[in-house]
């Protein structure tokens, strides 16, 4: 008995040992990639160390990945694995579904994972059905939007954004009207993805900063930059200025720092006061600010 497994040790050890050097050596991989795909999917099944792990996962996600999809799948739903591990493998599922000739068998599996009891389950199969084309389980992300658990809302948010499909953003407008602030954080972090109406976006982060939760003004302050250079919005920028919440004010600053000093300058009016703001790096980045118009104009 202490033969056998002594012998199972080894085998072990030797598929780890050829597995990291798959790992350490791409080329290698490449090469022989019709042994080494089995050995990885045999390793990444039996082994403990979850680094190695999630290296094979990005190792096959990027060139197996007819192969891959099921054990990520299978990986994902293994309730005896981390919970890293298990959204790390769903990550990678919705980046490898994505160049699958023939997904539907994926899709399906995965949409019947949805309704699972356990919240993370939920939300790892409903961040691995969001992929661009992927409508064919729009519906069902769509009802993810009202799942019980935070978490799977934010994920189906993440999920319908990833679909890539310009009517989407409708309905996450109506939501972003309705949901929950944790959901509007969501929503307002995705929107920057509909790239055709970026205007609509745009007004929308526009809007969003003088929302009353500061929070979800500073989300709007920091995506706003995502669509719009700094030199179209100073008028928003120097509104932020006055804003009661400190890192308002500071971001405000910063994204002001991409102007050139004379627009600074005509700018200027507003940034004094500033210099004797109750916060410190406030006060510190009108400072910089000012310096530079200074240093343009003395």
């Amino acid at each position: 008995m202490a033969k056998d497994n002594l012998i199972r040790f080894d085998s072990q050890a030797r598929l780890r040992e050829k597995a990291l050097a798959y790992l350490e050596d791409v080329d290698a991989f490449l090469s022989d990639i019709d042994r080494a795909v089995p050995l990885l999917l045999q390793v990444l099944k039996g082994s403990t160390d979850d680094d190695v792990k999630q290296q094979i996962i990005l190792l096959l996600g990027g060139f197996a990945k007819r192969q891959v999809a099921f054990p990520l799948l299978e990986l994902m739903c293994d309730a005896g694995q981390s919970e890293e591990l298990r959204h790390h493998a769903a990550i990678q599922l919705s980046v490898t579904a994505s160049f699958l000739e023939a997904p539907d068998a994926l899709v399906d599996s995965l949409i019947g994972q949805l309704n699972h009891p356990d919240p993370q389950h939920r939300a790892n199969a409903t961040f691995a059905l969001g992929w661009e084309g992927n409508h064919r389980a729009a519906v069902a992300l769509v009802e993810k939007l009202f799942d019980p658990s935070t978490e799977v809302q934010q994920a189906a948010v993440n999920a319908l954004a990833n679909l890539r499909d310009d009517r989407i953003l409708d309905l996450l407008l109506d939501r972003l009207g309705h949901g929950s602030v944790d959901q509007q954080r969501a929503i307002l972090f995705n929107l920057w993805r509909f790239y055709s109406r970026r205007e609509q976006v745009l007004s929308v982060y526009r809007d969003y900063l003088n929302h009353p939760d500061p929070a979800l003004r500073l989300d709007a302050l920091i995506l706003m930059s995502t669509v719009s250079e700094t030199a179209d919005e100073v008028p928003f920028y120097i509104q932020r200025l006055k804003d009661n919440q400190e890192r308002i004010r500071e971001l405000a600053l910063e994204r002001l720092e991409d102007l050139a000093a004379e627009d600074l300058a005509a700018v200027a009016d507003h940034i004094r006061p500033l210099l004797s703001d109750s916060s410190g790096k406030v006060r510190q980045a009108a400072v910089r600010l000012l310096a530079r118009v200074s240093a343009k104009f003395s």
